[in-house]
């Protein structure tokens, strides 16, 4: 490994870039690829991905916006038909639970006859720190069309340490693991200890889906983001990911970061003070 490239397409978001960090403290040759990188790659524009994967062995691959559209399995199908031209042997995906656009993708990738490790994420917790949900909560109110399905919220670390042992670990190839964290949560009880280790009052309201849009469409969020947001609230968060799954401790030998533990690291930040 330490004479083979990885590249991390999406290497800037939330995975990537701990992957990064986790690759290059190694000592391992690894490159982001980003729309911002030095050999950019950009998802709407095809004729960037060649050239951001040439030189590579392997990559792992962070779709945007999200697998559920319905343009990802055709995207993931030339990508990967084009890693295999560029002499690359092996791709982790980053995927999502109960998703049928991310099962197609992930049929595509396999079809493609490369090697494979899929990750299926549950919700992130960072999307409540790095995310959407960071300003609401920093104003003392989030509100969601969400109730009482409960989620088994995954911290990032934990996906980008389960990501680094599958590009480093033979073992791991053309596996599929179910990452989520070790506890499922409504949302309300998920901003409850938010707000219990911030040390400040934190409001969560439960809001129509009417309103839900309404609200991000003011605050000046892409349509593309909204409608993704109104998807993942109004089909996939309907209870079919609840159950816990222990593919973090699988692939880690170690159990998953439970959401008390991600909510009281990143309070003493003081990213959630008013």
């Amino acid at each position: 490994m330490l004479n083979s490239e990885i590249v991390l397409v999406g290497g800037s978001g939330k995975t990537g870039g701990r992957i990064f960090k986790r690759l290059e403290a190694r000592g391992l040759n690894v490159r982001a690829a980003s729309r911002s990188s030095a050999r950019p790659f950009d998802w709407e524009d095809r004729s960037t991905w060649r050239g951001a994967l040439e030189g590579a062995s392997s990559a792992y691959v962070a779709f945007q916006p999200d697998l559920s559209v319905a343009w990802a399995a055709e995207a993931i199908e030339v990508l990967a038909r084009i890693a295999v031209e560029c002499g690359l042997d092996h791709i982790v995906l980053l995927s999502g639970r109960g998703e049928e656009g991310a099962l197609r993708s992930e049929a595509a990738l396999k079809a493609s006859g490369i090697g494979t490790t899929i990750l299926r994420a549950s919700w992130f917790c960072q999307n409540f720190s790095e995310g959407a949900f960071l300003e609401p909560l920093r104003a003392g109110r989030l509100q969601l069309p969400a109730g009482e399905i409960r989620e088994p919220f995954l911290d990032a670390d934990d996906i980008a340490d389960a990501a680094v042992a599958a590009l480093t670990d033979p073992r791991h190839r053309n596996k599929t693991y179910e990452l989520t964290g070790p506890r499922a949560l409504t949302f309300r009880q998920a901003v409850a200890e938010i707000a219990e280790a911030a040390g400040r009052p934190i409001a969560y309201e439960q809001v129509s889906m009417a309103d839900f849009t309404g609200g991000l469409a003011a605050a000046g969020l892409p349509q593309g983001v909204i409608e993704l947001l109104e998807e993942l609230f109004g089909q996939v968060l309907d209870g079919r990911n609840s159950s816990t799954m222990s593919g973090v401790t699988e692939i880690l030998d170690r159990p998953a970061t439970d959401f008390s533990q991600y909510a009281r690291r990143t309070a003493a930040t003081g990213i959630w003070s008013a």
